[in-house]
């Protein structure tokens, strides 16, 4: 496959969108030694020797999306409980994960992460909370997914201790130890997290849920992860099951419970967040909390629509996310823009969400979701050179509105996308691995995951 070292690029003639500051009709981006060096208006005035030139002409370019929320391993079982709530989705799920190893992690986040990365995404987040005994290094095994596609990875060390006998969701058999739990967390940061400008790889804090997490490991997973200067995640007011289930537990909602054990923060993300409250809301924003916004999800298990708008009007943060496979089958990052402009729009009208913001979304939100704001998220001068090419001519073609004509429909080909500058994707095809080898890989995971063959 193309060699990936970083290359000198100047995209000129198309219609930029920084994210930050004045969109440029037609204009250039100038791309060297991984970053971002100019952009501007017309044809760059100075091209870096033997810079590749790229006609940007009848495209859109924009910052690499950035996924804020998934779950790569459900590439191998997607399909389950089509027509369920969450809790009986997971009930359904939980046995079959039970059943994975390193290698069907390995197919799934290889699959998923070239899924993505033909979808504009040039960072990616991944929430990994199951973990048999016996079952090889499933962590290692996206993370070497990731190296391969060419993605920025945030993979969060994920876990559940709270099974079925503690008056938790999941059964006895997929959770961890506490004291498992922590060594081995502690142990991928160590190991992989890297901190540097630029880095490709950071380790995120991620116990899976209120209901099946303890608080104990809640409060221990916080502390952890700021002796290590690292951020924590996880899901939270997904559906009105969760609501009950922490009245139930714990007498509070979800959030509250959140903030009582001092998981909110400029340091925490957490995915979802459909059922919030107004002071919720004031809490995200007056904490500086981020939210993972994931619309097709939410739709697909019926849990509801969050509250995108008010957050954004509290001026909390918030990014996209499209969740693991098996919940949003097939989802496109891309799609996701489309799928939170409407979904705003039913709930609170024709002016909830524009196409701008939307974008701003699954870019610049993205990135101060995951405290990378300074790095990628926007097209400006010393930022990380993520940058997503989109042609919008043929049918796109019939919108004047670039922007409008990208996120309304149905998402354009991807022409060029570039992480550090590298290229990861020409021409709708990927450069890094094999689109083919990708989507067989994923296919031999769910049928290794599914049937059990060697497992």
């Amino acid at each position: 496959m193309r060699d990936l070292a970083p290359r000198r690029v100047v995209i000129e003639n198309a219609h930029v969108v920084p994210v930050v500051g004045q969109e440029i009709p037609s204009g250039h981006v100038v791309v060297e030694d991984g970053l971002i060096t100019a952009v501007g208006p017309g044809r760059a005035a100075v091209v870096p020797e033997g810079a590749e030139r790229v006609d940007g002409s009848g495209c859109l370019a924009t910052p690499g999306l950035v996924n804020t929320h998934h779950h790569l391993y459900q590439w191998a079982s997607q399909g389950v409980t089509p027509d369920g709530t969450l809790f009986e989705w997971l009930v359904a799920s939980y046995r079959l994960w039970a059943r994975m190893d390193a290698e069907v992690v390995a197919g799934a986040a290889t699959a998923g992460l070239a899924w993505l990365a033909l979808s504009g995404c040039t960072t990616s987040t991944d929430h990994h909370y199951v973990f048999p005994k016996g079952r090889g290094d499933l962590f290692e095994a996206e993370i070497e997914a990731a190296r391969r596609v060419g993605l920025r990875f945030h993979p969060c060390r994920g876990s559940m201790d709270r099974g079925a006998s503690r008056g938790g969701l999941p059964p006895d058999e997929v959770v961890e130890d506490l004291d498992e739990i922590l060594r081995a967390t502690d142990d991928a940061i160590r190991k992989y997290h890297d901190p540097s400008f630029g880095s490709m790889l950071r380790v995120a804090v991620a116990p899976c849920s209120p209901f099946s997490v303890s608080g104990e490991l809640m409060t221990l997973s916080a502390d952890l992860a700021r002796s290590h200067g690292v951020r924590l995640h996880t899901h939270v007011a997904e559906t009105a099951d969760e609501d009950e289930h922490c009245r139930e537990q714990f007498g509070v909602l979800p959030v509250e419970y959140l903030d009582d054990l001092g998981w909110l923060g400029p340091d925490v993300w957490l995915a979802h967040c459909v059922h919030l409250t107004d002071k919720d809301v004031r809490r995200f924003a007056e904490t500086g909390t981020g939210t993972a916004h994931c619309p097709s999800s939410n739709g697909r298990l019926g849990a509801g629509i969050a509250r995108v708008a008010d957050l954004l009007a509290a001026g909390a943060p918030v990014g996209l996310g499209v969740d693991g496979a098996a919940s949003s089958e097939m989802t496109p990052l891309a799609g996701e823009i489309r799928m939170a402009v409407l979904t705003q729009r039913a709930r609170y009208g024709p002016r909830a969400l524009t196409a701008r913001q939307a974008l701003e979304m699954a870019t610049l939100g993205g990135a101060r979701c995951l405290g990378r704001e300074d790095e990628i998220g926007s097209l400006e001068p010393g930022k990380l050179a993520d940058v997503a090419l989109w042609r919008l001519g043929g049918f796109h073609a019939a919108i004047d509105d670039p922007v409008v004509a990208f996120a309304y429909g149905a998402t354009p080909p991807l022409e060029r996308l570039l992480v550090g500058g590298r290229t990861v994707v020409e021409g709708g095809e990927l450069r890094t691995v094999s689109g083919e080898e990708a989507a067989r890989a994923g296919a031999g995971a769910h049928r290794r995951l599914t049937t059990g063959d060697h497992v």
